[in-house]
């Protein structure tokens, strides 16, 4: 047994007959490609909470002295950016025979883009400053839209079914490291007035990551054909590949109950936010600088991400479903303390009440993270499981936007309406989710 082999059995439970089914070549690479595959996401994701819209960004804006307008357009751009274009793009991906070559490429971008964000807070201020990294952000959001058309392909091609849960919940558990490490960095040297300067090393540390990330995985061995599904390409009687693809949404009914459930699925996500204003208003003063957040979300991350690899392996629909159901859940016990219980301002209580549910929707979006992608990785093959990645995204682009602007909308009138929103969509996700087929190996 080789190194890798015997690494990979410590950190993955493997699934012998699905490997069983994989051409000879794929499957004697399973073990090395997996411990590459993790390596490279583990990077990824430590590069994520470098560059991170919600928290890193916004303290260099204001360290910068970048206008507060500037600061409310930057977890737009980062998320719908790095998902509208994909429809688009994806027919250039599907020209490409190994998707890893994207993957890399998307890498490239992204270093480059966080390499001038680190530059102009080193040399600029103001509201140049800020609009330059904006542009930067656009860019970052393209290449994170290139790894995230081709990285499930490239997945699905080396690993089996049973095992890819598992790979994204140990790059889950990684980032989860790296986002304690940072928290208690921020905490302990700068508090809730970071410095420029230091926010610029830690850009640059940002784009080394990424670079990596990018020497990791192009050593992975990824077949050249994928002749598992038929290619979802466009065709003399109907070369409009744009309208085929969305026709997918009319046609298919498995992947249109996915984009579905994912779109309700956005309780988890767009709920934390909003803990936070909760929190800042109500005066409890540690959580000003946001280290206390991402500390939550590093300890959320490591503790759900092995465990919830695993139960995306056994069944990525049940766990999306229980997902979205806690989340409401907190969400909802959450308003109920805050409106009907007498919590005293800038209190201990106030602080671990607050901490506290935020800790829990970010562990549910741990989870929900991890299934909905070993989800739509197991529900198709070859070309037709990119175009999947691709549609999805850029519905939920679109979707992130609507929901975005109703819950903040019902935010001016109270930020507990805009949590209870997010909370009904969470159930009708739930609802929704008894449609989804099972498509899990260990189901």
């Amino acid at each position: 047994m080789s190194t890798s082999e015997r690494i990979h059995d410590r950190l993955i439970r493997r699934d012998v007959e699905a490997e069983q089914a994989l051409p000879e070549g794929v499957r004697r690479d399973v073990p090395r490609n997996g411990l590459r595959l993790v390596l490279a996401n583990a990077l990824q994701s430590s590069g994520d909470q470098t560059v991170n819209a919600s928290t890193v960004l916004p303290w260099l804006f204001h360290a910068l002295g970048v206008p507060a307008a500037l600061t409310g357009v930057l977890v737009p751009i980062r998320e719908s950016g790095s998902m509208l274009p994909q429809a688009l793009l994806t027919p250039l991906v599907l020209r490409v025979r190994h998707r890893k070559h994207v993957f890399v490429a998307g890498a490239l971008v992204q270093a480059a883009s966080v390499a001038v964000m680190a530059g102009t807070a080193a040399l600029g201020r103001g509201l140049a400053a800020g609009v330059v990294i904006i542009a930067a952000l656009a860019v970052f959001a393209l290449g994170r839209c290139l790894c995230s058309i081709s990285s499930k392909d490239v997945q699905g091609r080396t690993v089996p079914k049973g095992e890819r849960g598992q790979i994204n919940g140990l790059a889950t558990t990684a980032s989860g490291l790296v986002a304690i490490t940072l928290g208690l960095g921020v905490r302990t040297v700068g508090g809730g007035d970071i410095a420029a300067a230091q926010l610029v090393w830690l850009l640059a540390a940002g784009a080394a990551l990424w670079v990596l990330v990018a020497a990791v995985y192009i050593t992975v061995r990824e077949p050249a054909d994928d002749t598992a599904a038929p290619s979802i390409r466009g065709t003399d009687e109907e070369p409009n590949w744009f309208v085929q693809t969305f026709s997918m949404l009319r046609r298919d009914q498995a992947f249109r109950t996915f984009v579905t459930v994912r779109s309700f699925l956005l309780v988890s996500a767009l709920s934390p936010p909003f803990v936070v204003v909760l929190a800042v208003r109500s005066g409890t003063e540690g959580l000003g600088g946001l280290g206390g957040f991402i500390l939550a979300s590093g300890v959320a991350a490591l503790l759900g991400g092995r465990v919830f690899g695993r139960l995306a392996d056994r069944s990525s629909k049940r766990l999306m479903a229980g997902g979205a159901a806690f989340a409401s859940g907190v969400i909802v016990l959450l308003v109920l303390a805050v409106t009907v219980l007498d919590v005293p301002d800038g209190s201990v209580l106030a602080y671990v009440l607050f901490v506290g549910c935020y800790f829990l929707l970010t562990l549910t979006h741990t989870g929900v993270r991890v299934g909905r992608k070993t989800y739509i990785v197991d529900l198709a093959e070859g070309d037709r499981r990119t175009t999947y990645v691709a549609v999805s995204n850029s519905a939920m682009g679109l979707v992130l936007l609507v929901v975005g602007a109703l819950s903040s909308a019902l935010a001016t009138f109270g930020v507990t309406w805009a949590l209870l929103f997010l909370a009904g969509l969470g159930l009708l996700g739930v609802l929704a989710s008894a449609r989804l087929p099972e498509v899990s190996q260990g189901s």
